[in-house]
């Protein structure tokens, strides 16, 4: 479907890990050897186990078990170095945002039983891509340049649709923005030149922007979609001050790059 997919994005664990460079071996008659020497059969000794258990090898990453993380299937694979990066404007939760979802997780639960409820709430300003450790600080500062002159700004999400990611591995059920569209794409065409400065891939074209309020695996929208959509958007609208609960003020965006977070106040 056209609606903008939401991309999963994996986190490392790890620190800046050095990459060791191959040591070039020393050259015939070199200074410091004897040339009338008779070389000596390399011999190495075996090396303890315990030993080599301390130094785990930088070119494999963890093994990737989709069953510690719902079923997910990450969307690139895990390498040491790696940071999944994500830019997103935060969606602050309140009581009577978690009433609603309250109501509107059960009924969409009729439809498809294994619906999860999101842990965060967030409208994505880009992909999930990949950053090496060493572009991070350069990234987030380049974001601030591009974002320190933008308004803050109100929207409105407030009308329900399903969404999958580009492979189909998950459904999503979101509430996507019907005011405040303009400012989001105008955010979007800045994230996008910082993207490009790094060679990185740049936002969907005609982005549906969304808050995603619940997740599944595989493609549900057979399910979801016709009577149980409408269900779910009767429940939204007939939600008591729903206008006004779902009008939210923009203050900041944020950039996720593996387990480190940054917070840039919009103006």
């Amino acid at each position: 479907m056209n609606a903008v997919p939401l991309v999963g994005y994996s986190s490392s664990g790890s620190e800046d890990e050095a990459e060791a460079g191959a040591r070039a071996p020393a050259r015939p008659g070199a200074r410091g050897g004897r040339r009338d020497q008779t070389p000596l059969p390399s011999q190495r000794l075996p090396v303890p186990d315990s030993v080599l258990n301390m130094f785990p090898s930088t070119e494999e990453g963890p093994e990737d078990d989709s069953a510690e993380h719902g079923g997910r299937v990450r969307t690139f694979p895990h390498e040491r170095g790696n940071w999944a990066t994500h830019v997103y404007v935060p969606y602050e939760a309140g009581e009577e945002f978690l009433d609603l979802l309250d109501m509107l997780l059960p009924r969409a639960q009729t439809c498809i039983p294994h619906l999860v409820r999101m842990e965060q709430f967030h409208l994505s300003l880009s992909q999930s891509v990949v950053l090496r450790h060493h572009w991070i600080l350069p990234f987030v500062q380049a974001l601030k340049d591009r974002v320190a002159s933008f308004q803050r700004f109100f929207f409105t999400a407030n009308r329900v649709k399903i969404y999958t990611n580009q492979e189909k591995t998950r459904t999503f059920v979101g509430l996507e923005v019907t005011s405040g569209h303009a400012q989001f794409l105008n955010l979007v065409s800045e994230v996008d030149r910082v993207m490009e400065e790094f060679d990185l891939t740049t936002f969907y074209e005609d982005p549906s922007f969304h808050v995603s309020l619940a997740w599944c695996v595989g493609d549900a929208r057979p399910q979801l979609e016709g009577q149980c959509l409408r269900d779910l958007q009767e429940i939204v609208d007939e939600f008591e001050d729903s206008e006004l609960l779902l009008r939210v003020h923009a203050e900041q965006i944020r950039c996720k790059s593996g387990n480190k977070f940054f917070s840039l106040p919009l103006k």
